[in-house]
């Protein structure tokens, strides 16, 4: 490996000298001078990986000198040393990027600190991870092995997360891969899980939070006429991405509570977000709401009446609420409750759907640019990341930090990269999602799915006498016999929902106070 070539200038080099003696002993190469003009002229023939600039020096000064480096090596990383500790000096230096501020005297070790946090700060901190991940992986998979309840369960997919996203930008790919593996492990635990305890959840069993009474149980106890509260629903949204974006508001809101809940089967939106505003599992929509309720083989958009479902809802558990329901669908629709936000500020309640997650994982599958852009988990988050930050939604939370909203922020499921193929065959009337099927006589490989031959057992509705719901495990997806090898090719290695797995049904919930 090529020594690390270190620029040094200060007026005073030579009282340097053991500096130098130093850093050369521990295998840098160093070129000194004692001048910034001789500095520019250096670097003009000369590529360094380093410089460390004297601020105080006749002729130009460091900040001088600073300032025609950048312009002719912008990328090269400076360290500013300095007798003064005058705030305007310090504030100069930050603003032209410099890579460290060092106050003198400095001793060697010192210089030794900066250059391994300027230059091996990537590898350094790769390495820490690395083996800290290490450590943890048998402690995760030991957990694993052990986990019997849905805290538990939360608890390690929130570990695994954590993981993944400390992992993600590391050098030894392997690590990532174990982590993969170990996911995949997690899910096929968890679905084993869900298959023995999720009907127990609906009969006064311990249970978590669900689609159902999210609403009742974890929005209404923060609703109050004293402070007016924005009610935000990212549909479609992970936990991973929720953690990439939440940084993003620390600026405007600091957070209060964030507790995961659990979404109901299927993860759909059709079931799962009707319940967040119902307050009813679906076959209690059906049977309460026949003229709103839209099985999965009925015509028309099955969640066309998400507002209708919260107002039966708020009389039900009789708030007296002003409150307003919007739902986004595209940018233009964003922009213009962006631009006239200010009108919310006389509601107690303000429900924002927002869409653009959902619609994200639906063009993966229909665009190749987007297969592109969100090939992997990893450029799935920053996608999603990259949205949030200059989003109308965006622009409706600093609002409302600045009119003093309480900020909730949900979701109705997550959704699952799916990778293998899991061959059904059902009539025509069966329904067409890739991760849940319901429909009369469907044939199946049972190790593959959780099914509910009786849908009431999970207060599912049924289209007919015999219909039953098969929901596919981990990351497979559901492929019909015919055309098999085209549709597989189509759907794999896109982003799927419906199904059991801990992507989908383990999802975020925070409520946050404005700064």
């Amino acid at each position: 490996m090529s020594k690390i070539k270190i620029l040094w200038v200060d007026d005073e080099i030579d009282l340097l000298k053991p500096h130098i003696l130093f850093l050369e002993k521990k295998g840098y190469h160093l070129t000194t001078c004692n001048s910034g003009t001789e500095a520019i002229d250096i670097i003009e023939e000369e590529n360094f990986d380093i410089v460390f600039l004297d601020e105080n020096m006749p002729g130009l000064t460091g900040l001088e000198t600073l300032s025609e480096i950048k312009n002719r090596r912008e990328s090269v990383p400076v360290v500013m040393i300095t007798k003064s500790e005058e705030e305007y000096i310090m504030e100069e230096a930050i603003g032209s990027k410099i890579a460290d501020y060092l106050i003198k005297p400095v001793n060697p070790n010192q210089i030794l600190l900066s250059l391994k946090k300027t230059l091996d700060n990537s590898r350094l901190v790769s390495q820490k991870t690395t083996s800290s991940y290490q450590q943890e992986f048998r402690k995760i998979a030991m957990d694993m092995s052990m986990v019997n309840s849905y805290e538990e369960w939360a608890e390690l997919y929130q570990k695994l997360i954590y993981w993944e996203m400390e992992l993600e930008d590391i050098e030894d790919h392997s690590m990532f891969e174990i982590l993969e593996s170990q996911k995949a492990e997690a899910n096929n635990q968890f679905c084993k899980f869900i298959d023995k305890n999720y009907p127990d959840w609906f009969d006064g069993h311990d249970a978590p939070t669900l689609s159902y009474n999210l609403f009742k149980d974890k929005v209404v106890p923060h609703l109050s006429k004293d402070q007016p509260t924005l009610f935000v629903v990212v549909d479609n949204l992970r936990y991973d991405q929720w953690k990439a974006f939440e940084p993003h508001l620390s600026a405007y809101y600091k957070k209060i509570e964030e507790d995961p809940y659990f979404s109901i089967l299927p993860t759909a939106t059709q079931y799962a977000r009707n319940s967040i505003f119902s307050g009813l599992m679906p076959s209690e929509m059906k049977l309460r709401h026949p003229d709103l309720w839209l099985d999965d083989t009925d015509e028309g958009g099955k969640n066309m009446h998400e507002a209708d479902f919260l107002e039966a809802q708020l009389k039900r558990l009789q708030l007296d609420l002003k409150w307003e329901y919007h739902k986004i669908t595209n940018l233009k629709n964003g922009k213009k409750l962006a631009d006239n936000f200010k009108a919310q500020k006389e509601n107690d309640l303000t429900v924002v759907v927002y869409n653009f997650v959902d619609m994200l994982s639906h063009a993966k599958t229909e665009m190749e640019v987007i297969k592109e852009l969100a090939s992997n988990d990893k450029a799935y988050r920053s996608l999603t990341e990259s949205w949030f930050k200059n989003s109308p939604l965006l622009e409706m939370i600093q609002q409302a930090q600045q009119m003093g909203f309480k900020l909730i922020i949900t979701t109705d499921h997550g959704t699952i990269n799916v990778k293998h193929p899991s061959k059904v065959i059902g009539d025509k009337n069966t329904s067409l999602n890739l991760r849940y099927k319901t429909g009369r006589s469907l044939t199946y490989e049972d190790k593959e799915v959780l099914a509910a031959k009786d849908p009431r057992t999970i207060h599912l509705p049924s289209i007919n006498m015999s219909s039953s719901f098969i929901f596919a495990k981990g990351d497979l997806f559901f492929a019909y016999p015919n055309n098999y090898n085209h549709y597989v090719s189509y759907y794999r290695n896109t982003y799927q929902h419906g199904g059991v797995s801990l992507e989908e049904m383990i999802i975020p919930f925070a409520v946050l106070q404005p700064r």
